[in-house]
Formats: structure tokens, C-alpha cells, sequence
């Protein structure tokens, strides 16, 4: 459904406030000029209770909040919310486990969708007025000449009461959703028209938050959806505990060589290829060509969640060897001679600034009461002046 309302309907969804979870920005069915997709080439868990999502997603259409108990909160607060992240690398085959709290309203929709450039397509969506089943779905190559594809699956439990793991395991021959760890679907390749409409290009991960009730959606999405969306009920919170994803391809990033669109069209690019001179004695110069795994050849994502973390002010401090610490003592202990030093001289300037201000005062006050005593004097006298010129 969700394929749907962005390819169908996308001159209005662009006019409209609410954007649903899926898009492309470069199809490499229509051109070769698209961008290579850097791969995550690893397996990482990311837990939203003592972490933010860091560099490795980018967050559109609303920000996140934390909590240590629940995570990361994905809140439609006002009409035109969509919370969503969207990872900044691709996965070539491979898994997605979700711990999540689907968000409660009418209309709203809570979505973890894997998608490709040429818009192959897996996905959850969890309405938030459906109690009892939570869907699964898929698309391939943008598809949309019918929509049977969808499956909704009974479940035990509220999907918006409590967290529960929702994982999604690709490869090359099929797909698999799980529930809390049981399989609740089996899509083989060959049964996705024959593998024509089976997702096989890289996709990247889009955790995300939506109105599919917004009054100015298409009627038929409202109705998917549950109805329409009263914001006054909001907010609507989706939760996040954390996130698992892995790679089952290794590779610095993916390519399409052609426009097919098919899993082997895309070329894995692992390693970095090295011009080698080869010599032995007698037998002249020899080349060879040699693939050396090195830093160079890793993924962004991978070195960036590879990066150690930055040291605290204690961690750096017990680094430090013995003369060392002696070292950064002993400047402390200068550092701190001077400016004791300073403060004293700096009391002692106020202090002399001090007695020179208050014997100034002392003699104006002494100059003035001399004065005031002479002029009553005169007074008493009747020896005083009269101005002569007009008030």
C-alpha cells in the first residue's frame, strides 16, 4: 500500500503536508548517472535507549526524542508530522529487526520499510486502530498492477500496547517475516511473478511515522489506513527500542551495471585492487594483479561505526603514564600558584585604588564642610550676596 500511494498519487502527496516513508530520488531503471549505494558491509545494533541515532541515518519530516525506558519517539504532534530516519547505506541481502511500539490512532501508520533505488520494495505497516493484525507487503521494480501482495497477520497481542520484534530476512531466493522470532510469512522468488516482482537490488532501511488518514489523501488510502485521522486526539507516538541490521554482502558499496534492475546486474565493489611488481632473482619483473582488503576498501557506515569513541576526561587521564600524570600535575600546580598570585595582586591594586578613592572623598568632604561652616558664618553675619540677574 505504501508503493502505491507515492507512485500513484505523488502530484498530491507533494501538495499535501503528509509524505508517506518511500521515494527515490534516482532511478538507475531510467538513467546511468545515478550515485553508487555505499554498502553497511556488517552487522550492528543500535539501541535508541542509550544512544541517538547518530550519523549513520538521516532523520526528515519531524525530530526524535529519547528516553532510557522506551527509546526513540516518533511523534505526529500537528498535521503534516512524519517522523522518519533513513539509513545512509544499502544492504545487499541480509536482516532487519525492529523492536517497536506501534504508535495508537486512527489513520496512523507505523512503517518499517527496506526499499531500493528502482523502487523494489519490503515492508511492515501497523495501522494504529487495528488491535488484532499487522501487515506485511512487497513490491518490486514499482509494480503496482495489483495489490494482492499484501498479507495481514493475526496476532496475540496489541501491537500498540507493548514492544515486540519485527524482523525481516532477505536473500537472493527469498523472504521472510518474523514475529517475536516465529515465522509468520515465506515469499520465495519464483512465486513473485515468476521473480520479475521479487525485491532483489539494494535497499536501505526507512523507520518511520504517518498519517494514511490525512483528510487530503486519496479516499482509498484513508480506508486502507483506518479512517480519517482527528489530530485533535494526537499526539500519535511511535516507539523505537532498538534497531539490528546486517549486511550479508561485504563491500565498500554497490553498483548497477546495467538497467535490468536484476540481482546480478549489481557488482560488488570489496576490494581495493592493487597493481603489484612481482621479483625474483633470474626472472625479470613481473606483474600481477592482487585484491587487498585495507581501510580504503571498507564502507563509510562501516568505518564510522568501527570508529572507537571519544575518550572522557577520565578515561584520557588514566591513559597517561606515570610521568605523565607527573607532567599535568605539575602544570596544574604552576597554573594554579599563578593565578593565586594574580588574585592576590589584583586584591592588593583594588585595595590601594580603594584608599586613595576614599581619602579623596574624605578631603572633599572635609573641603566642603570647611565651606558650609564659613558661609554660615557669613550668615549669621548678614554679609551674603544677592544676584543680580533674573531666575
Amino acid at each position: 500500500m505504501t508503493l502505491l500511494i507515492t507512485l500513484s498519487l505523488l502530484s498530491i502527496f507533494l501538495a499535501s503536508p503528509v509524505v508517506a516513508q518511500t521515494w527515490t530520488s534516482c532511478n538507475p531503471l531510467n538513467t546511468t548517472d545515478c550515485p553508487t549505494d555505499p554498502a553497511l558491509s556488517t552487522n550492528h545494533t543500535y539501541d535508541f535507549t542509550i544512544s541517538s541515532i547518530g550519523t549513520t541515518w538521516n532523520a526528515t519530516a519531524g525530530s526524535l526524542k529519547y528516553s532510557q525506558t522506551a527509546g526513540a519517539y516518533f511523534t505526529i504532534a500537528t498535521r503534516g508530522d512524519a517522523p522518519t530516519i533513513q539509513s545512509k547505506y544499502y544492504l545487499f541481502g541480509g536482516e532487519v529487526e525492529v523492536w517497536m511500539r506501534a504508535a495508537t490512532g486512527t489513520g496512523i501508520v507505523s512503517s518499517i520499510v527496506l526499499q531500493s533505488d528502482d523502487l523494489d520494495e519490503v515492508d511492515w505497516e501497523i495501522l494504529g486502530g487495528n488491535l488484532t493484525h499487522v501487515q506485511s507487503n512487497y513490491f518490486g521494480k514499482g509494480n503496482t498492477t495489483s495489490y494482492d501482495r499484501a498479507i495481514w497477520h493475526p496476532t496475540s497481542f496489541q501491537p500498540q500496547d507493548d514492544f515486540h520484534n519485527y524482523t525481516t530476512r532477505w536473500t537472493k531466493d527469498e523472504i521472510e517475516w518474523y514475529i517475536d522470532g516465529a515465522s509468520v510469512r515465506l515469499l520465495k522468488s519464483a512465486e513473485a511473478n515468476g521473480g520479475k516482482n521479487f525485491p532483489q537490488t539494494p535497499m536501505d532501511v526507512r523507520l518511520g511515522v504517518w498519517a494514511g488518514g490525512d483528510e487530503d489523501n486519496p479516499k482509498d488510502t484513508v480506508e486502507w489506513a483506518g479512517g480519517q485521522t482527528d489530530y485533535d486526539e494526537g499526539p500519535f507516538t511511535m516507539s523505537i527500542k532498538s534497531v539490528r541490521v546486517k549486511d550479508y554482502s561485504e563491500g565498500k558499496e554497490y553498483i548497477y551495471r546495467d538497467m535490468t534492475g536484476s540481482w546480478d546486474s549489481i557488482e560488488i565493489v570489496p576490494y581495493v585492487t592493487l597493481l603489484l611488481l612481482l621479483s625474483s632473482p633470474g626472472s625479470g619483473v613481473k606483474r600481477a594483479r592482487a585484491n587487498i582488503r585495507d581501510d580504503r576498501g571498507n564502507s563509510t557506515a562501516l568505518k564510522t561505526l568501527n570508529a572507537p569513541p571519544s575518550l572522557t576526561a577520565s578515561q584520557r587521564w588514566n591513559k597517561l603514564s606515570p610521568g605523565g600524570k607527573i607532567g599535568v600535575g605539575s602544570a596544574v600546580g604552576v597554573t594554579s600558584v599563578a593565578l593565586i598570585v594574580l588574585a592576590a595582586l589584583y586584591c592588593v591594586r583594588q585595595r590601594k585604588a580603594g584608599r586613595r578613592e576614599r581619602a579623596m572623598a574624605d578631603l572633599a568632604f572635609e573641603r566642603e564642610r570647611t565651606e558650609l561652616s564659613a558661609y554660615q558664618m557669613q550668615m549669621a553675619k548678614g554679609n551674603f550676596a544677592v544676584s543680580s540677574k533674573p531666575f
